[in-house]
This record gives C-alpha cells, structure tokens and sequence, in this order.
C-alpha cells in the first residue's frame, strides 16, 4: 500500500491517519516504549498541521504551546506547516514548531 502525503489527504483521511497514530502512540506507551510513543505523537501532531489553515497563524503575534503550559512563542514567519519564531522568556534561539502546536491567546479562538 502506497503511503499518501498528509498533503494530498482530504479531512476524513487526515482524521482516519490521526485516529490510527495515536492508538499506535497509545500502545508503545503502554510497551513503555516512550521513544515510539514519541515519534507517534509527533506524526500525529503533524496530520493535525494540515487541517489547519495557515493564514490564521498570524507572524508578529504571539501564541501559546500547546503541551508546554504557560509557554508563549513568537512567530516570525511560517514556512509550510511549520510557524518559525522563539519561545518568550529564553535565549530567543529560533525554532519551528508544527502550527497545530499553537493556540491563540485571545479570547474566544
């Protein structure tokens, strides 16, 4: 079986390869197989990326990370599903995270 882009998959099969990601990821948790588990969730984080729109990361603006609470990231540009920009509060070291890792600070989204 021929292994489809997360770009070229429309919403139901995104959400089909989320669904099956995350119960692999469930089950190298349980195996304690944390490095799997990892690589699971990170894939899944990416499916998620791609039923996002891109234009509603906004650069300049500032959002928080999902999974890392009381976490704020400044984003400067975006380059495909990937928002680049720097976690406030550290060394300001530049990094890409997936956009579906960011959720708005304003009210409301």
């Amino acid at each position: 079986m021929e292994t489809k882009k997360y770009s070229d998959m429309n919403e139901h099969e995104l959400r089909s390869e989320i669904g099956r990601l995350m119960e692999k990821a469930r089950k190298a948790e349980q195996l304690g197989i944390i490095n799997e588990y990892a690589v699971y969730q990170r894939k899944a984080l990416m499916a998620k990326s791609y039923m996002i729109d891109p234009s509603t990361i906004i650069p300049g603006e500032i959002y928080k990370i999902e999974g890392d609470e009381g976490v704020f990231f400044h984003v400067d540009y975006l380059k495909g599903r990937f928002a680049w920009g720097y976690r406030l509060g550290g060394e300001r070291a530049e990094e890409a995270l997936p956009i579906a890792m960011l959720q708005s600070v304003k009210t409301g989204k």
